[in-house]
């Protein structure tokens, strides 16, 4: 019988990775195994005594419950979570990274906005400003792509109702009535939408006017607005909206694809459904093309503050400066009292799912996560939906639940998504498309046609940066038009949820 194959990942560790299945007494890193450890899991390599801090990344993960040995099973069952102190380091390790000169820099075809953004995918959006309305954007979205109005116009996407539901039974102003303004705003003017109507009811707390006036928006030929109590009931509201889209078509079709520079991509980092296999493939890879992205000039968005719960010290460190670093800790204790308020606890994440796939608490789950944004430095903090300005890589504020948190990182700008899944989630995400990267070769292959790319295979000797440069790659085709899986399956309608953080009444 071949030898199972394990991973330690660092010199400190006293836990291996099971790359492959280990049976009860089969030797594998030196170690005789005391019990069967699944694939993904842990096993320890050396005794962990009782409240001793058990170590995967170099970083402390857990903590022993009871007493572990050499070749136990290590998981929920022997580690706990327990508050420790982390030295944030402030900006200790920030350094100027290295960007190409323009001439030098990788380029896709997309397309130029008239405010200086560029786009890659062209959809007309239909925004709603409360649930009421949310029907009637779906019947003039349907309307629209069954209708052919949309067959002389190739350069335009289809499209898509935005609908949420919330907008009223809210609060007229404070944390959730600015999440969900943000949010609207930020799609509304989004680079991936070649025009935007917004629905409303007429009624509702979230007025479109003050949402208008607050940004200065000023309707013409790629924004315009109506409410149903004003156009006069449902089915006047369809045939109105069906018909301000029609004007809106050829400015809209007027958009072509154009060579434009890498540093125009803002990428959106997500995570979903991840295993023990995401920090050591998927990941670390992912983290190798944000590097050369920001190399390019572009811009990478990490997000998911729940999903980088222990391992912030390592972000704090990169900080440009301290008051980055800083507003990123704010963040983090702002999300431990919100869990406290609401009868949780920070590690109430991972999942049934990650768990199953081998991640025993929040810490390892972050470490792991946080690889996702490569080497180098924070320059900037985001609260959720906020537009995202500064150049290379940058952390925003979001939930870990990926809808709500992709929805943020769309409204700041994100116009491509990659998306990292050990256990194979199903996910897309319009207007902006999402990349799926599989972690391990097992899912990928049964779930092929979801997975638009295998990281599995750095398991069998595949070099992270290999595999980096195929990413930076893929997402350069993306951009340029390139479908992903999930905009083939049609996925990305049902995935835009707002963050509904304040009272509902």
């Amino acid at each position: 019988m071949s030898t199972p194959r394990t991973i330690r990942l660092s010199p400190e560790d006293n836990v291996v990775v099971a790359v492959d299945q280990i049976p009860v007494d089969a030797v594998a890193a030196g170690v005789t195994a005391r019990e069967r450890v699944p694939r993904g899991h842990k096993m320890a390599i050396a005794a962990i005594g009782e409240s001793q801090p058990v170590r995967k990344y170099g970083q402390t993960i857990g903590f022993a419950s009871k007493p572990i040995a050499p070749g136990d099973w290590v998981h929920e069952q022997n580690v706990a979570l327990r508050d420790f102190a982390r030295d944030y380091r402030f900006a200790e390790g920030a350094k100027n990274d290295e960007v190409l000169p323009p001439e030098l820099r990788a380029t896709f075809e997309g397309y130029l906005r008239p405010n200086g953004k560029t786009g890659t995918r062209n959809y007309i959006g239909i925004l709603t400003s409360v649930n009421c309305s949310a029907s009637v954007a779906k019947f003039i979205a349907e309307e629209v792509n069954r209708s052919g109005i949309l067959d002389d116009h190739p350069e335009i996407d289809g499209a898509v109702a935005f609908v949420h539901g919330s907008g009223c039974g809210m609060a007229a102003y404070g944390e959730g009535w600015e999440l969900l303004r943000r949010t609207q705003w930020g799609y509304a003017t989004h680079p991936n939408l070649g025009a935007a109507l917004m629905v409303g009811l007429g009624c509702e707390v979230f007025q479109i006017d003050r949402m208008k006036e607050e940004y200065g928006m000023v309707e013409g030929d790629h924004f315009q607005t109506m409410t149903i109590q004003a156009t006069g009931g449902t089915k006047k509201t369809v045939q109105q909206g069906v018909e301000r889209i029609k004007a809106m078509l050829p400015v809209a079709a007027r958009a072509k694809r154009e060579t434009r520079p890498a540093s125009e991509i803002v990428l959106a980092l997500q995570c979903g459904g991840s295993d023990g296999y995401s920090g050591i493939t998927a990941n670390p890879s992912l983290g190798s093309a944000v590097d050369m992205l920001v190399k390019h000039g572009g811009t990478a968005v990490l997000a998911e503050t729940p999903e980088i719960y222990g391992a912030e010290h390592l972000l704090t460190r990169r900080a440009v400066n301290r008051a980055v670093g800083e507003k990123l800790v704010e963040r983090i204790r702002w999300w431990e009292d919100y869990t406290k308020r609401n009868s949780g606890e920070m590690n109430n994440n991972p999942a049934p799912g990650n768990k199953a796939g081998g991640l025993t608490t929040i810490l390892e789950k972050s470490l792991g996560a946080a690889a996702k944004g490569g080497t180098t430095t924070l320059r900037a903090v985001y609260e959720y939906a906020e537009p995202v300005k500064e150049k290379g890589f940058v952390f925003m504020d979001t939930p870990g639940y990926d809808p709500v948190g992709a929805t943020g990182q769309v409204a700041g700008g994100c116009n491509v998504m990659c998306f990292t899944t050990g256990r194979g989630s199903a996910f897309g995400c319009k207007p902006t498309p999402s990349i799926k990267l599989a972690t391990n070769t097992e899912m990928y292959r049964r779930m092929t046609d979801d997975m638009d790319i295998n990281c599995g295979d750095v398991l069998d000797g595949t070099s992270i940066e290999t595999k980096g440069q195929e990413i930076f790659e893929k997402v350069l085709r993306v951009a340029s038009g390139s479908h992903t899986k999930s905009e083939d399956l049609g996925y990305g309608e049902l995935e835009f949820v707002p963050w509904q953080i304040g009272a509902v009444m």
